[in-house]
């Protein structure tokens, strides 16, 4: 019982602090080098603006670069990265760039 309630303090405290920061891991993951400050000013005019973004659609083309499973156009820029992103981060990020304008 103690055991269970310990690690249900810890989910409680670490989940949603956690993810409530796609901001910071926007920064710390680097998508910022490519994507721009603002998710809207990327490095490259073939990188995509994420700004914005479906959070759903965000998630699964992070998820796929990731696995593999998309490997066309920049993806291949992404695929070095993603190996470093958990997909609680994915989430994160997703709903992070969903939100800005």
């Amino acid at each position: 019982m103690k055991h269970a309630l310990l690690m249900a303090a810890a989910l409680a405290v670490s989940v949603p602090a956690f993810a409530a920061d796609g901001a910071k891991l926007y920064q710390e993951k680097t998508c910022v080098a490519c994507h721009g400050k603002d998710a809207k000013t990327p490095l490259l005019p073939t990188y995509p603006k994420i700004s914005g973004q479906n959070a759903a659609y965000a998630e699964q083309q992070m998820k796929d670069i990731k696995s593999g499973a998309r490997a066309n156009g920049q993806s291949a820029a992404m695929k070095g990265v993603m190996h470093l992103v958990s997909d609680a981060e994915i989430k994160a990020l997703a709903g992070y760039l969903s939100k800005l304008k």
